[in-house]
């Protein structure tokens, strides 16, 4: 070994190359540091999302959970436009929309779409064997759900647009009326808003009934266009303003007893975006639907309270004979619809997802009915006490 290598000559003049290679790199790595910003906003793309709620519903204001959630996620690469229902189409025009490119995408129900096939009603407004919405969810992503929506829409129907499911919702009521409704008779040739497989179940019940978006119950009950109507929760009820206009509220019914919502984007769109968007948009609603089923607790409640105790409404839970009715009604109109034979499509794809929901409910609702302990006995014991 030379003496110019033991004495560190060589050695420090290659600290000195090292460290001034070091500088460029570091330099170049600051310079792509602040360039990608302006990459970033050079690639950001804005989406028009339109629910089908007005802009006063808290169903607008669950859309737009989603879509801060897609917001912040999305890193300014992918942006979400919020606009309200009738923006650009009406409410039950969203679909074709969405389909067609007109938007990019939209907050809405599968019950909106049954006009084009009666099993959208099963994804989001199935019969009542679910115990509740979240049990839905679950056989939506882990019961083979997803398939079948994705065969329905893509398949059968093959319209151009990519859905999730997101948001349980809790059992409707049986709606707003001018009198209390005590006897099954009481619905036969009543004028009654509802969508979905509910229209097939409250006609066979014998009511006369009108499919409605949100924004137009109100004023068709106000002018007796309808008789009554259901909606969905007390805070949507309370701020599309119904208790201006009936008194007798209806707690408790079969005929929605679970329902979620539906997030669509055009699919064409959606298959161009990177993996890491297309993941932003599915975990956003997965996000998004844990984050109301908390925050419907405490806004559905205030707003009960408030309706029953400022606004001089009568919360009357629905007679016990009218709920037997529904579910009698409710083997009446499976039993059609799976034997529909109008079409390869309709009675034997309804019962094959009606199959796959009832495997589903007897093995998890067998699990919980065993499982849980009545909350009905430790509530009265800590509050139903005088």
């Amino acid at each position: 070994m030379s003496k110019e290598t033991t004495n560190g000559r060589k050695p420090a003049a290659g600290r000195r190359r090292f460290l001034a290679a070091a500088a460029l790199g570091g330099g170049a790595v600051a310079a792509g540091t602040l360039a990608a910003p302006q990459v970033s906003r050079a690639q950001t793309m804005t989406w028009r999302f339109q629910s089908t709620w007005p802009q006063r519903d808290i169903f607008h204001e669950f859309a737009a959970d989603f879509v801060s959630r897609v917001n912040t996620l999305g890193g300014g690469r992918l942006r979400l436009e919020l606009l309200p229902a009738g923006a650009v189409v009406g409410a039950f025009q969203l679909l074709d929309a969405v389909s067609a490119g007109t938007l990019d995408g939209g907050h809405g129900v599968s019950a909106y779409w049954f006009g084009k096939n009666k099993a959208f009603s099963l994804f989001g407004t199935a019969p009542p064997w679910f115990g509740d919405a979240n049990q839905y969810l679950g056989w939506f992503y882990y019961g083979g759900g997803e398939a079948l929506y994705n065969e329905l829409i893509n398949d059968i129907l093959k319209v151009n647009v990519v859905g999730f499911q997101t948001g349980p919702m809790p059992t409707q009521p049986l709606g707003w009326f001018k009198n209390p409704i005590e006897r099954v008779e009481q619905l036969r040739g009543l004028k009654y808003r509802t969508v979905g497989l509910a229209t097939d179940l409250f006609n066979e019940l014998g009511a006369a009934v009108v499919a409605l978006p949100g924004g137009e119950i109100v004023p068709a009950l106000e002018r007796g266009v309808i008789d009554g109507a259901e909606f969905n929760n007390p805070s949507s009820d309370r701020a599309l303003g119904f208790p201006d206009v009936a008194k007798v509220y209806m707690l408790q019914s079969f005929h929605q007893r679970t329902e979620t919502f539906e997030v669509l984007f055009n699919k064409t769109k959606f298959d161009a975006l990177p993996a890491e968007l297309k993941g932003v948009l599915r975990h956003s609603a997965e996000a998004a639907s844990a984050d109301m089923s908390w925050k419907q607790q405490d806004r559905y409640s205030r707003d009960l309270l408030e309706m029953t105790q400022n606004q001089g409404v009568r919360a009357i839970t629905t007679p016990r004979p009218i709920l037997e009715a529904q579910l009698r009604a409710w083997d009446a109109v499976v039993a059609r619809l799976e034997g529909d034979t109008s079409s390869p499509a309709a009675g034997p794809f309804f019962k094959k997802v009606c199959d796959s929901q009832r495997a589903w409910c007897r093995r998890v609702q067998t699990f919980y009915l065993r499982y849980e302990a009545p909350s009905v006995l430790s509530f009265n014991h800590f509050f139903a006490r005088g």
